[in-house]
């Protein structure tokens, strides 16, 4: 009942916060279309296999389950559900699904009707988003439910003495395939056996993308073959770092790619007003001569992951802020180090990467300017470096094959 009081509440003022901010606009208004968008798109008799993610990263962690269903079913229909506006908007069109929409707000009379609509017959979560009136609905109609890449921490709610009421929820799930010992540890002390640890789906995604076309013909012309740091999902903490650097003390034979997390024009104009080198957008690349610029602002979206491919060095952003770290794994792939800042203590992979010195955290401007001036010069520890991250990701694939055998049972 409190929990309903509270989905209430939500529901009541988030229109109103809309009105301020652009992202819970998006949230709102893309959930008026949901139930039309599947009404129109699916048979009501046809069972679906649907996939719901948080957002973006939670996506990429779930994209190879549905490629691989995809090949093993190719007739069934796929729906993939979002919570966020950054997850849908970059992967609305994603072609593989035959839906892609906003998961309607926790109430009995959407749930009802959703999962009406979708009927699916596999339920597939993403590391978390666990909805108790969704979870309840899916365990009533007895609907096969399991979560990939899950990950459990002993300070959530299951796990806590007044945590009963979640702790029922999860019964909806079939099996829980985990990260790590740990997360099945605190399943099975809260009596879930049901739990198989199969480690992280992120990693045959970053994995198959080394075997994709790459090729980004303005950013080799750009690089020039010279030492390039990528420096990806940037926050303005992060660049202001990469400024000083850039700035003050770096080589004519460095180059630096830079794309911020943050698209808004604003941002980008002042980033590039901050740099004293020759400085170009992706926006103005066309007639120029690339090759002539030592800093390459990418104010796009979609093309990071190929560029991480042409990088010397690798910085990945978000470090500095209370989030933690963005996406290490797509440089790591490609066997470059990388830096970061130093909020990563919520990331394994992150923590992993750093115990076996292919990844390096800095905490201000003078560690960045150390490292970077160290991994400039000395090319035999920075390929050393890469091979460990490479090798690093090579040795954790596996996981989607795994709970693709249990989706075939």
């Amino acid at each position: 009942m409190l929990y309903n009081i509270f989905i209430y509440i939500v529901s009541t003022v988030l229109p109103l916060a809309a009105i301020f901010n652009k992202k819970i606009k998006l949230f709102i208004e893309g959930r008026k279309n949901t139930f039309s968008i599947l009404e129109k798109t699916l048979n009501k008799t046809e069972k679906t296999i649907w996939m719901h993610c948080a957002s973006l990263g939670e996506f990429e962690q779930g994209r190879p389950i549905v490629e691989l269903i995809k090949k093993e079913f190719p007739t069934k229909k796929i729906v993939v559900t979002f919570f966020s506006p950054s997850g849908f908007e970059i992967r609305k069109n994603y072609n593989l699904a035959d839906v892609v929409c906003y998961l309607p707000i926790d109430t009995k009379r959407n749930v009802e009707k959703f999962v009406k609509l979708v009927n699916p017959e596999l339920a597939i979560f993403v590391k978390y988003e666990f909805w108790p009136i969704l979870l309840q609905e899916l365990h009533r109609k007895k609907i096969k439910t399991i979560l990939i890449s899950g990950i459990f921490r002993e300070n959530q709610v299951f796990f806590k003495w007044y945590g009963f009421w979640m702790r029922n929820y999860l019964k909806a799930f079939s099996h829980f395939f985990v990260q790590n010992n740990k997360s099945k540890q605190l399943l099975e002390r809260i009596n879930f056996k049901n739990v198989t640890v199969s480690g992280d789906t992120r990693f045959d995604r970053v994995f198959e993308i080394t075997t994709q076309d790459n090729t980004l013909p303005f950013i080799a012309e750009f690089k020039n073959n010279c030492h390039t740091l990528v420096a990806g999902s940037t926050w303005k903490e992060d660049e202001k770092l990469l400024i000083a650097y850039i700035n003050e003390k770096a080589t004519e034979n460095e180059k630096f790619i830079i794309a911020p997390h943050n698209m808004n024009s604003k941002d980008i104009m002042e980033l590039k007003l901050a740099i004293s080198k020759k400085t170009i957008l992706f926006s103005e690349k066309e007639g120029n001569p690339l090759k002539d610029y030592q800093v390459f602002i990418v104010d796009t979206i979609g093309i990071l992951t190929k560029i991480y491919s042409y990088a010397t060095i690798a910085y990945v952003g978000g470090g500095f802020t209370k989030s933690g770290v963005h996406n290490v794994l797509e440089p790591a792939t490609f066997g470059i180090p990388i830096i970061i800042g130093p909020n990563y203590a919520k990331f394994e992979e992150v923590k992993n990467l750093i115990a076996i010195n292919a990844c390096y955290s800095v905490h201000d401007s003078e560690n960045l300017s150390v490292l970077l001036t160290k991994l400039a010069s000395d090319i035999k520890n920075r390929n050393e470096a890469g091979l460990k991250a490479y090798n690093y990701i090579k040795s954790n694939i596996g996981a989607s094959q795994e709970i693709l055998k249990y989706i075939k049972k």
